[in-house]
């Protein structure tokens, strides 16, 4: 199959950039979408020009580096899927697909289609994690957990930290990605002893950030590659306010 791509070309944050078109030849619907950039690369550089700069590690769909907006939509057509995850079947021959980075204040752009998302490291950073000395392991039954508890828990957990949310939002809200990571600990014992520092601190650093705020319109869990529900947003208002209260 061929396409047209219409790729976003930035040479770093500070530079304005612009949408430049490349052609991709005898593309087999089988390979993944960056696989496919991979072959356009080598066609550019082939030409003696610099190839598209984009986000990838893994390429399994658990380290969200894959943060690509295409055709208006983070990650792609589908439904549930990191970019990485994304194969060209699901697109049709001759068809004309726009690529973007994510598009957020809080996410500036490095360059072309790689952005910045040290911002959620420095969310983590200030509240995502338990630093509690808990001594040696205890046998799991020891302390139980509601399966409910345990089952949303591990939910949330699976938040990969790719920003989709954001870039999904109209007012780039990372809502989504805070209340998993909050969600995560506030369910499970061993967050209770940092419960009320820990959401309070991470919230503050969001908006430090420069997120923006919660829209309730859902774009973010429709978009979230691990369906991430927005139950976990009404958890992390839940926990804030009960901070709040507490005066901690």
């Amino acid at each position: 199959m061929n396409l047209t791509l219409k790729v976003w070309r930035q040479k770093n944050s500070k530079e304005k950039g612009q949408f430049e078109s490349y052609p991709a030849k005898d593309i087999s619907p089988d390979m993944s979408f960056l696989e496919m950039l991979d072959v356009v690369n080598e066609q550019i550089i082939e030409n003696g020009k610099e190839p598209i700069a984009f986000d990838h590690d893994c390429r399994e769909g658990i380290c969200g580096m894959c943060s690509l907006h295409i055709n208006g939509r983070a990650h792609g057509p589908l439904h549930g899927v990191t970019t990485c995850q994304l194969h060209m079947r699901s697109f049709s021959d001759g068809e004309e697909v726009t690529i973007e980075p994510w598009r957020a204040n809080a996410f500036p752009v490095v360059k072309d289609l790689a952005v910045d998302r040290s911002a959620f490291d420095r969310i983590q950073h200030a509240g995502g994690y338990v630093s509690v000395n808990t001594g040696a392991a205890r046998d799991a039954n020891e302390i139980l957990v509601p399966k409910q508890d345990a089952d949303e828990a591990f939910s949330a957990a699976t938040c990969i930290g790719c920003g989709a949310c954001v870039a999904a939002c109209k007012n780039s809200s990372a809502m989504l990605f805070v209340g998993a990571k909050v969600s995560q600990y506030a369910l499970l014992p061993q967050g209770q002893p940092e419960r009320e520092r820990r959401v309070v601190a991470m919230v503050n650093q969001m908006d430090a950030e420069g997120f923006g705020a919660c829209t309730n319109t859902g774009a973010c869990a429709a978009e979230c590659p691990k369906e991430i529900p927005l139950s976990v947003i009404a958890r992390l208002n839940r926990e804030f306010l009960r901070a709040s209260l507490i005066g901690k």
